[in-house]
């Protein structure tokens, strides 16, 4: 699934997977604006979380309106699909499937009626004991003497789980159904949920995932990325706290704790993830990777007469690394921006061309060159293989590259679907043996510390486990963890459902 932005270098090879973020998500209550226009445009900023499904739902105080489907986002909305969703408070979401596989049924908002009207909610992230939430579920909903029907057809994600779950509890309030079971919701969680008259959001006790809130002249907005505040005109307020459920409505915001914070913030967002024009942790994340490049261009010299990007993610860092080591900064390749998601397959003859559909290079720029090639992170190498190959095709001299993050060798369970442990090279490969694969003159990662250093976060308050293989939230045994574990599930033993009837298809 390419990025929409276009800053996807991973996928640059037919059949290449890169790490995927699991979801973008934004909320706004903003009486008398036009809520559903303003989170289209926050969804579009968060494009790059997810380009598999998109949804927005909106609330008029009385009834919610959910209108989804699969697609980016630019695809999914139209002026008159926007027009039609009426009221003052909406959600919306950008999907890239981490539990659950990638269908309408699967695609958010989710959505669930309750004893006193109605919650739609929207996930970034992944739970690890979704296998317990739906045992709970099921006391919970016996507890409650099976008071809700069943619509429609079954949703197969974690998200629908703890919608569910929150929404099964006839004598409590939505505010107070949630500080009741999210302290008992494990792994990465950032979320915007409404019921009719109310905005909330929420965030695990790790703040793996980020989540920021920013004001209106007459509202509120929740989003993954600061950068989707900055295309609404919100202020930037604060990030939602690890462990903080916020609720907003015509009384004002307020916040509660539903656990202690112990915040493990991602690591990968400031090397990939997320937009170059956000703001994570105080930091701004160009910055941050200019910063990389620079400290990796003091760890790994390399004698050479160009410093080129692998577009668009490895230019931050290439900036950095020309800076510091005084090696001219150059345009050796040049990116296709408009290709990116496609359902036409290639051909075999065009297969074969491979790269060349968005990348070529700058033959007069790199030729009799030796080269310095800044990318973010490898996955597979096919994708390096083929950039390698076709610099030395046109003429360069010589090829280093340098990578602005440690090897990946381990996966991600709490948001990130990058390659399975056997699929990444680098978990079963040397570095020089890694090198010999790609066919570079010389390769080098920044090291781990240097890394984390050039954030400015604490060591122990980042989640690094892509990298050292250790994972801040405790891991259930690998029978029920995986994508599609509830797609093992027979519906009768889920007892879950979609209300199909006043979600809107195109």
């Amino acid at each position: 699934m390419a990025r929409g932005d276009g800053r996807l270098n991973h996928e640059l090879m037919p059949g290449e997977k890169g790490p995927q973020d699991a979801c973008g998500v934004f909320g706004v209550w903003a009486p008398g604006e036009e809520v559903a226009k303003l989170t289209f445009y926050g969804l579009y900023a968060l494009q790059h979380r997810g380009q598999e499904s998109a949804g927005i739902a909106v609330s008029d105080g009385t009834n919610i309106t959910v209108f989804k489907d699969m697609g980016l986002v630019s695809q999914v909305f139209t002026e008159s699909s926007l027009e039609s969703l009426h009221g003052h408070i909406a959600i919306g979401h950008t999907r890239y499937s981490t539990t659950g596989s990638s269908t309408w049924d699967n695609a958010q908002p989710t959505f669930r009626a309750t004893a006193t009207g109605h919650l739609a909610l929207g996930h970034n992230g992944n739970l690890t004991n979704t296998h317990e939430l739906v045992s709970r579920l099921r006391e919970v909903r016996k507890s409650s003497g099976e008071l809700y029907p069943e619509y429609g057809h079954m949703a197969t994600t974690d998200t629908d789980v703890l919608t569910a779950l929150l929404a099964a509890h006839p004598d409590m309030t939505m505010e107070a159904a949630a500080l009741q079971e999210l302290p008992k919701v494990k792994g990465a969680f950032s979320l915007v949920f409404m019921d009719d008259q109310t905005l909330y959001a929420a965030r695990d006790p790790q703040g793996i995932r980020p989540l920021t809130l920013g004001r209106l002249e007459r509202g509120w907005v929740i989003a993954s990325e600061t950068a989707a505040l900055d295309i609404v005109g919100a202020t930037y307020v604060r990030e939602v706290e690890p462990g903080e459920l916020i609720a907003i409505d015509e009384h004002g915001l307020r916040s509660a704790k539903f656990a202690e914070a112990d915040p493990k913030g991602c690591l990968f967002e400031f090397v990939y993830l997320a937009r170059p024009d956000t703001t994570i942790s105080g930091q701004a994340v160009h910055a941050v990777r200019v910063e990389v490049g620079r400290r990796l261009a003091k760890e790994f010299p390399a004698d050479a007469d160009l410093v080129i990007p692998v577009p668009e993610s490895g230019t931050p860092a290439a900036v950095g690394y020309a800076q510091a080591s005084g090696i001219p900064f150059a345009q050796g390749l040049v990116k296709n921006a408009y290709v990116g998601r496609t359902f036409i397959q290639p051909s075999q003859t065009i297969r074969q061309l491979g790269i060349r559909l968005k990348l070529n290079p700058l033959r007069e720029v790199i030729e009799g060159k030796r080269l310095v090639v800044v990318d973010d992170s490898i996955v597979r190498g096919n994708t390096q293989r083929a950039i390698v190959k076709m610099l030395r095709e046109a003429g360069a001299a010589e090829v280093h590259v340098r990578i602005s993050s440690p090897p990946v060798k381990w996966p991600c369970f709490y948001g990130i679907d990058f390659a399975t442990r056997a699929e990444l090279i680098a978990s079963g490969l040397s570095i020089e043996e890694v090198c010999a694969s790609i066919g570079a003159d010389s390769l080098s990662f920044i090291s781990l510390d240097q890394l984390i250093e050039s954030t400015n976060v604490a060591k122990d308050k980042l989640c690094r486990a892509c990298f050292d293989g250790v994972y801040p939230v405790e891991l259930p045994q690998e029978s029920v963890l995986g994508k599609h574990i509830l797609e093992g599930l027979e519906r009768t033993d889920l007892g879950l459902t979609a209300m199909d009837e006043v979600i809107k298809r195109p």
